[in-house]
């Protein structure tokens, strides 16, 4: 005679019997159904998507707490505005700067001397870059030096620079030129090694000669993150453009903020530096722009 399992069931509060047929019983009737998993916030899900919106409101949260936090700790720290405007006063100063003592001049001339030297640095960078990383004989022989002067703090070339190019123009973009171009260099090979090597042996399979390889192979494949290391680069010139400036100048933004550190002028080094901030962001969303319409596919969803 066959027998009957019996097992319970909740339901709401209440535990109702169920009459199961005879035989091994499964786990999965034997047991309480489990709780659907607790869901996570997408935000917090690794390389989730975000929207739009969600993402610009992140960003002006964290442009704008460490800009209150300054602005309470200027009016309930106990410090002397002297040496910590408060935000207020630092907005001040720029609108007098740029009305009355030639913000707009500063931040042009600056803007020539970066842009310049960063130009020289990319035009010289990007074949040379492209030669260490395609080919190990030129790695062997540039890589090493290249690795030996990159730690060569930029500064420490004012004196030499003064002496063998003068203290002109050409002077200050020397300096931005020393402080990006061998970072640039490496970093651009850097790209070009990260080719996949099966993209190339593919080529290779289908008697693609050597300029093939490196003009429909390599060259494509890098363009992306080559963009993306002319962006960081970029960067990396605007924060030796004080540097640069202590080379005899008379004008830019870096020379402002070195003349107001002079006369204890706080208001006027936090405005410069804001301001080089500023453009350095729009510069950093430029290049992003210019990646994202350039390169559409890797943008895609899903």
């Amino acid at each position: 005679m066959s027998s009957s399992h019996v097992i319970t069931v909740p339901v709401s509060d209440a535990a109702i019997p169920v009459v199961l047929p005879a035989g091994p019983v499964s786990p999965a009737l034997a047991a309480p159904p489990s709780p659907p998993p607790r869901r996570r916030p997408r935000w917090l899900t690794v390389r989730a998507p975000i929207s739009q919106r969600a993402y610009w409101v992140l960003a002006a949260v964290g442009l704008l707490t460490p800009l209150l936090v300054w602005a309470a700790f200027a009016a309930f720290g106990g410090m002397d505005p002297t040496f910590l405007p408060s935000p207020a006063a630092v907005v001040a100063k720029a609108w007098l700067w740029a009305t009355e003592s030639g913000l707009l001049e500063d931040a042009g001339i600056s803007i020539y001397r970066v842009v310049t030297g960063f130009l020289i640095s990319a035009v010289i960078a990007l074949p040379l870059g492209l030669l260490i990383g395609t080919f190990r004989a030129v790695q062997a022989l540039l890589e090493p030096l290249t690795d030996f002067i990159r730690y060569m703090p930029a500064v420490a070339f004012i004196p030499l620079v003064m002496l063998w190019i003068g203290i002109d123009e050409g002077s200050k973009i020397a300096i931005i030129f020393i402080g990006t171009f061998f970072q640039m260099v490496l970093m651009v090979a850097e790209d070009v090694r990260r080719v996949p090597a099966a993209q190339v042996e593919a080529a290779q399979t289908m008697g693609a000669n050597r300029r093939e390889l490196i003009e429909k192979v390599i060259l494509p494949s890098a363009k992306p993150a080559l963009v993306d290391t002319l962006r960081i680069t970029m960067g990396w010139a605007w924060t030796y453009l004080v540097v640069a400036e202590l080379v005899a100048a008379n004008s830019g933004l870096g020379f402002a903020i070195l003349r107001a550190q002079r006369f204890l002028q706080t208001d006027t080094i936090f405005a410069g530096i804001i301001v080089i901030g500023l453009i350095g962001l729009l510069t950093d969303q430029l290049f992003r722009l210019a990646h994202r319409k350039a390169f559409p596919w890797l943008y895609l969803k899903g």
